[in-house]
């Protein structure tokens, strides 16, 4: 019955892998990718310093791993809401606005996942992410040209244009030592801006 250690050190192995993503995740929200040192992440999680390269072969790596499971959760965020949405301009508000208001509800973990300079491993997730987005943006706006709700326009530098646009204009509201304000207002112009970019009626 060999199966039998073998699955309780598996389950064991993986139980301490979710311990360390977890002990990351929350040194992220609290200081970005500066706070989470080895020995941080290691005392966060309950575990031994050296053990923490048993599962993953450099800090770089476990950074990767974590921005692959926030920006993941993050994009499944905003597909859901713009799925949930009909026509082109209502796909596009949706995107923006849930893109917007869960990035300014959590400043820290978002600052971290748009603009804080990181590892090149780190950083190849954050462009694959981010053509997440640029496929939904694009997905309807090309839908929208297609039915006659917006103008003939290429689909595809729009959509570079409207995530550029969010991510440009969330980085002062986001940083560190920006102010906070009231999000509605600022999310509300944004989402009109993008919606004017891409020629649709936000009368």
């Amino acid at each position: 019955m060999a199966y039998r250690p073998t699955a309780r050190t598996e389950a064991t192995r993986i139980a301490h892998r979710e311990r360390l993503l977890d002990a990351a995740r929350q040194l992220l929200a609290e200081g970005g990718y500066a706070a989470a040192s080895i020995s941080a992440l290691a005392d966060r999680a309950g575990v031994a310093t050296g053990s923490v390269y048993n599962h993953f072969a450099s800090k770089q790596e476990l950074l990767a791993a974590v921005f692959r499971h926030v920006a993941g959760h993050e994009l499944r965020a905003v597909q859901e809401a713009v799925r949930a949405r009909s026509g082109a301009a209502e796909q596009l508000r949706a995107l923006v606005e849930v893109f917007s208001y869960r990035a300014l509800r959590a400043p820290r973990t978002a600052w971290a996942l748009l603009a804080e300079p990181v590892d090149p491993l780190v950083e190849q997730e954050r462009l694959s992410y981010r053509l997440g987005y640029h496929a939904l943006a694009e997905s309807a706006v090309a839908a929208g040209v297609a039915s006659g709700e917006l103008p003939a326009q290429n689909a595809r530098l729009s959509a570079a244009a409207v995530i550029g646009a969010v991510g440009e204009a969330l980085l002062g509201p986001l940083s560190p030592v920006g102010e906070r304000a009231d999000p509605a207002p600022f999310v509300e112009a944004i989402t009109t801006l993008c919606l004017r970019a891409v020629g649709a009626d936000v009368t």
